[in-house]
Order: C-alpha cells, then sequence, then structure tokens
C-alpha cells in the first residue's frame, strides 16, 4: 500500500491531504501537533492529549485522497514554521497501524548560504581568554609531545572528534608547571617559538588549558600563534540541558554532546529525563514509573505526543546512567538529574496513581494542553513516591544536587481540591503558590536532611513562605528579572534566559527554518547580546553563579535534529559562560564563529550555516 501525506501552513490553519493507493474504510488520522487543536473542515475530532490528535476521517478512495484542515486552539499559537506541521503521523483502521509520509523534520542543513562575517581579529579560541599577549611569529604542531598520564581525555577527546592527534612524542614539548598562587580552574599558557609551558593550580586548569591548545590546533590548523594566554572561568557552572523526556536520546548521542561540551569548557549537564511525557530512568523504588511510561504510541499509556508516531522512545538502565557519569568525569563535567514537582506530572500520575484528590473537580489544563498534570501534595501517595525516588535518583548522581522541576503550574491547579483545602487550613496557606511553595520547601528539606542540595526552576521562589528555602539553586528561564528578584532573596541563580539561550527557538523567521518561537526566534547574534549580571543588579553579582544553555524536544523527532539547533549558537553560551570581560558582541560572535565551521565539520557536527 502507498501512502502520500502532504502538509501546509495556510494562514493560521494546517493543511493537509492524505491519499492511498488502496481504499481505506473509516480511518482515524493520528498525529501530534505542537499544542491542542481543532477541525476546521474534513473530519470529526476524536480526542486530544495535549498535542497529540485524533481525527475520523471519511473513506479514502482507491487512488484518491482526502482533505483535512486543522488551527490550534490557540490562536497566539498560530504555526510559524514547518515544525508547527503534524509530527508522527500515522492512520488507525480496522485492521490496524498504518505509517504516513513524514513531512521534512529539522533544520535545512546548509540550504542557506553561510552569512559572512569579517575575519575575526582576535584569537580564535571559544569561550575566549582572561588574557592575551600576542607576540611575534607562530608556532608548527603536529601534536604535543608529554608522557603525563593527565592528558590521557583529552588525546581520547581529540580522536572521538576526528582532530588531529593531539599527543604526539615527536611533536612539540609540553612543558607542564604547577602554580599554587592561581585560583581554582586558571592557567597560563606560553607560546615561543622555543616550546609550549602550561601552568596550573589544579587538574581543572590543567585540564582547560590543554583544550584551549587543542581548540587553537583546530582554529589555526597547527600552526598557532606566539604569545601568553591567562585565564580563568567567570562562572563555575556553565550548563547544557537536554530534553529527553519529549524525545529519547541514545546514550551515544548523549556522549556526543558531552564531548562537544568538554570542547567549549561546558562543566555541567543537565539531564531532564522526567516530564509530561515520560520517566526514563530505571529506579528501583517505583519500577512502574520507567516500564510503563518509556515508550509512547499506539496502544500505550501516553500516546504519540510531540511525535511519537506509532512507537517511539526508551528508557535509561542504570548501566547507561554509569556510561554518562563515566564520559563526564573524564572530561571534568557533573551530571545534574532532574524530577518534575508538582506540574509536569502527567507520566507520573497515570503510571503510579493515587497522587491525585478524587474529590478534585477542578480542570486544570497545562500551558502544553494537558489535564491532571499535577500531583497533590496532600495525597500520602505523592509523598510514598516522590522522597524515595527523590533520594534514589539523587543517589545515582556525585554532584549532590537534584533538580526539583516547578514550573509552569497551571493557574487552576489544585482549584477545588478538598484535601488541599484542608492542607491550606492546617498550614495557613492562602494560594496555589503557598501550596507549591509548602510542598518544595519540605521536600527539599527533606533532601537537606540527607546531604542533597536542591535545585528548581526559578518558580520555586514563589509562595508567602518564601518557597522551597534550603539553600537552593534557581535556574532563572523567563528573562532576567525572576533570577534577580531571586538573588536578593538569598538564592544562588543560573541564569538561562529564553530569549537568548534556549536552544529549540528558531534561528530566524524564516517559515522554512525550523523550532519554537513563543519566547524569540535566537540569533547567533541574541546569544550573546546580554549580561549575565544585569546593570542595575550588581548587588547580587556574587548570588550569579553560572549560566546554562536548554534545549527542549518538542520538535524533535531524530537525535540528528538537536545538532544545528545547537550549532553554532553553542558557541555564544560557552562565551558568556567563560569570558569575565564580555569581550565579544553578537556581530563578534559571528566573525569568530566562522573560525569554527572547519571544527563542526570535522567533527561531523551538522549546523545551522544560514543563520
Amino acid at each position: 500500500m502507498k501512502m502520500t501525506f502532504d502538509a501546509r501552513i495556510v494562514g493560521a490553519e494546517i493543511h493537509c491531504e492524505i491519499g492511498s493507493d488502496s481504499a481505506i474504510s473509516a480511518p482515524i488520522f493520528c498525529c501530534s501537533n505542537f499544542a491542542p487543536s481543532l477541525v476546521i473542515s474534513g473530519g470529526t475530532l476524536l480526542r486530544t492529549v495535549a498535542g497529540y490528535t485524533e481525527v475520523a476521517l471519511p473513506d479514502i478512495p482507491v487512488g484518491g485522497s482526502v482533505p483535512l484542515v486543522m488551527a490550534y486552539v490557540h490562536r497566539g499559537f498560530a504555526p510559524k514554521n514547518r515544525a508547527w506541521l503534524p509530527l508522527g503521523p500515522y492512520l488507525r483502521t480496522k485492521t490496524g497501524t498504518i505509517a504516513l509520509p513524514s513531512t521534512e523534520t529539522g533544520v535545512r542543513v546548509n540550504a542557506a548560504p553561510p552569512r559572512t562575517a569579517p575575519q575575526y581579529a582576535g584569537l580564535k579560541l571559544v569561550p575566549q581568554p582572561m588574557s592575551w599577549q600576542p607576540s611575534v611569529g607562530s608556532l608548527a604542531v603536529t601534536g604535543f609531545a608529554s608522557s603525563d598520564p593527565r592528558l590521557a581525555p583529552v588525546a581520547d577527546l581529540a580522536e572521538r572528534l576526528n582532530f588531529a592527534p593531539f599527543l604526539d612524542a615527536a611533536g612539540v614539548p609540553l612543558a607542564l608547571t604547577q602554580d599554587s598562587t592561581l585560583v581554582d580552574g586558571a592557567y597560563e599558557i606560553t607560546l615561543s617559538p622555543e616550546g609550549i609551558n602550561v601552568t596550573q593550580n589544579d587538574t581543572m586548569g590543567l585540564f582547560s588549558a590543554t583544550i584551549t591548545l587543542m581548540n587553537l590546533h583546530e582554529t589555526y590548523q597547527g600552526a598557532l600563534p606566539c604569545g601568553i594566554i591567562k585565564d580563568a572561568p567567570r562562572f563555575g557552572w556553565r550548563g547544557q540541558h537536554l530534553d529527553c523526556a519529549r524525545h529519547f536520546y541514545t546514550v551515544e548521542t548523549i556522549l556526543r554532546l558531552l564531548d562537544l561540551m568538554a570542547l567549549l569548557k561546558l562543566n555541567r549537564f543537565h539531564w531532564h529525563f522526567s516530564d509530561d511525557e515520560a520517566f526514563r530512568v530505571e529506579v528501583t523504588c517505583a519500577p512502574e514509573l520507567w516500564q510503563k511510561t518509556a515508550i509512547r504510541g499506539e496502544g500505550q499509556l501516553v500516546p504519540g505526543v510531540y511525535g511519537g508516531g506509532i512507537r517511539a522512545g526508551g528508557s535509561y538502565s542504570k548501566a547507561d546512567v554509569k556510561r554518562v557519569l563515566d564520559r563526564a568525569a573524564a572530561l571534568q563535567i557533573e551530571v545534574l538529574p532532574e524530577i518534575e514537582v508538582p506540574a509536569h506530572g502527567y507520566a507520573l500520575n497515570i503510571a503510579r496513581g493515587g497522587m491525585r484528590d478524587p474529590g478534585d473537580n477542578s480542570t486544570a489544563v497545562s500551558v502544553h494542553g494537558y489535564l491532571d498534570n499535577v500531583i497533590n501534595p496532600a495525597m500520602p501517595e505523592t509523598w510514598r513516591l516522590i522522597e524515595p525516588l527523590a533520594l534514589e535518583v539523587a543517589g545515582m548522581f556525585p554532584i549532590g544536587i537534584l533538580h526539583l522541576g516547578c514550573d509552569e503550574l497551571p493557574p487552576a491547579a489544585w482549584s477545588a481540591s478538598p484535601a488541599i483545602n484542608a492542607l491550606k487550613v492546617e498550614h495557613g496557606l492562602e494560594t496555589r503558590d503557598d501550596v507549591q511553595g509548602w510542598m518544595m520547601a519540605r521536600l527539599a528539606g527533606f533532601l537537606e536532611r540527607h546531604g542533597i542540595r536542591s535545585a528548581a526552576w526559578e518558580e520555586a521562589a514563589k509562595g508567602a513562605n518564601g518557597g522551597l528555602g534550603h539553600g537552593a539553586l534557581l535556574f532563572s528561564w523567563t528573562g532576567q528579572g525572576p533570577g534577580i528578584e531571586a538573588a536578593r532573596r538569598g538564592y544562588d541563580v543560573v541564569m538561562c534566559p529564553a530569549q537568548n539561550v534556549y536552544f529549540d527557538m528558531a534561528h530566524t523567521r524564516d517559515p522554512d527554518d525550523w523550532g519554537a518561537t513563543w519566547a524569540a526566534t535566537v540569533a547567533l547574534e541574541d546569544v550573546m547580546n546580554w549580561r549575565p549580571v544585569p546593570t542595575g543588579a550588581e548587588d547580587v553579582a556574587d548570588r550569579i553563579v553560572g549560566v546554562e544553555g536548554c534545549f527542549w524536544s518538542e520538535f524533535t523527532t531524530r537525535d540528528a535534529e538537536m545538532e544545528p539547533m545547537l550549532a553554532p549558537r553553542i558557541l555564544g553560551l560557552a562565551n558568556k559562560g567563560w569570558d569575565r570581560n564580555d569581550s565579544v558582541d553578537g556581530p563578534g560572535l559571528r566573525a569568530l564563529a566562522q573560525s569554527y565551521a572547519a571544527v563542526f565539520d570535522r567533527m561531523g557536527w551538522q549546523r545551522h550555516a544560514g543563520a
């Protein structure tokens, strides 16, 4: 049977045409859109779960087709580019399921000519060093000669990235010197015609110095400029997040991302494996979570939301987690795990049960269109799950921090829950934010007693009781304002404003581009045109402890689609986290990024050429 499927954007509508060379009676069209949808014409809407949509179609005649017109329920979600077309489309028939041809997904790699920029005048290095004093001449380098075993991880990294060999017994001698007067993570490199000297105080400084040399070897094609580099990181937290709940990335893809992060001196991997769509890590205390939600699609508890199609997904075993942790440790990267409470709990609710008040008849709809995605802190079953789950997940990761989620609580959450009303009276709470803050503080206190620090998104600071407290680390994502406010209330803050470092946002406004647009379109310049400590917030500069890029996977159907969404924009993130001088602006980053085009190509990492 040969099927055809065409989808295109017409104004604020999505026009589809489904055809077949064979007759199909009473077909049901299934797909995932970015948000809840309605049918304008051509069929009857049967079911929606968030963006997952089922539509009863007329019979398809032999060699014929049927039209279908849909639109998003919220007209502010009018489709902006190809990513907003139906993902994972298929038909359910009386005899089974039939996959439909997918519309073109992902960035059109190298489809647009690269935007030109002047040659970068400074040192071709991302991130930029604290100080670079050039001198006359260059040093021809085929490799670096050293027998120090501490350089093995960088040599292995160079091999995996398809770079020139880092260690070469016949190469330029690499003299390593320790200087206890340097601050943690700092290093100095002297490049002269006579050779190279690296001075550092600790393992991180040595690793960063050798990563710098590897970068320069690639950006200068083996002819390193002579001079003196003095360097130290601006922030201790230089992170990249990956949403593995909406799309299941293989372990190999995660390891590949860790390699890219190490190349750019990013040192925190934020592993987001729990959300409405799935809980993807093997845990002993609640095996039903990953066993029941790892796979989504036809006949599963979670249908084909966000491009799941007929069947998609997977879970990470304890052995998988160890592989990720081992690679991260070798690259001086720590891994932050995240669970999600109290919202984004659809998968937990349907897999476990007992965490919603049976007397609550409210219709709390999440921003993604889910019903029943909030767990109820007044229910004893909530704590029977969450406390041991939090302990087990935190215990798997040496970082000693657990991210608890706590974002996007629906406005009507718990609004008709008798159990919550009783909880409010008992604890003197008035609003839903008070309830959430009470819940988060209780969970954070429980973890603190077990030696675990809590982290959460910015909303966790809400509530009359001051939010989760307990020395928690907050991530400011809707902008920088909530982060500054939280810092002034005593929280440490990681800045990850969606308008600048959400890499699931489309690079451009071109309707043939790919990605979300609800926060902004994020061009390469936008990743640099902001300050982690804004003007006027100098009083809390010491509370801004880092920056982080985020990649959410609602539009991702294949692992490789992630690559050109990150590259080249991740260069700006890396520089923003390291360069204390803010020495590169947006146009400067575009010029500097040209030096890395060939580096990405040698890695085999796809990049967005036209952005």
